[in-house]
């Protein structure tokens, strides 16, 4: 029994959400844990090849409007500062504040607008494969 009781602790220790919590002050909060982008839509596999991530750093200035294009690898994003509305072709949005996270819409044409007097900052995490792009501009420019 004793040694039953040295294992399970030892398999507990390893799990990060116990092994933080036991950490004084840490305090861990899921934002996002989702099968679905915002607009509902089941998120695709993930791409075969070489995984690679793109974390960006996003400023979109006021009263902005961001050109209309789709992402082929799933991707997601927490707002930092500002508010940001996101719109697909077919009329779908979604209104974002400070602190708020978004899945984005993988392959939908969809654009983000800023339609504020302040600057929006996010922070967005794209999940994508070496040599495959991970925005793509309506007019067929790849970034």
């Amino acid at each position: 029994m004793r040694r039953f009781l040295v294992v399970l602790l030892l398999f507990l220790s390893c799990l990060p959400e116990l092994s933080f919590a036991s950490e004084k002050g840490v305090r861990i909060e899921v934002l996002t844990k989702t099968v679905t982008s915002w607009n509902g839509d089941v998120l695709p596999g993930y791409p075969v090849g070489q995984p690679q991530i793109t974390v960006l750093r996003i400023v979109v200035p006021p009263h902005t409007r961001l050109p209309i294009h789709k992402h082929p690898v799933i991707n997601a994003g927490v707002i930092l500062r500002g508010r940001l509305t996101v719109k697909t072709l077919d009329g779908k949005a979604i209104h974002l504040k400070a602190g708020d996270s978004i899945v984005e819409v993988v392959n939908t044409w969809h654009y983000g607008e800023n339609e504020s007097d302040e600057s929006v900052e996010l922070i967005v995490f794209y999940a994508g494969v070496k040599g495959l792009p991970i925005t793509i501009l309506e007019d067929s420019k790849e970034r």
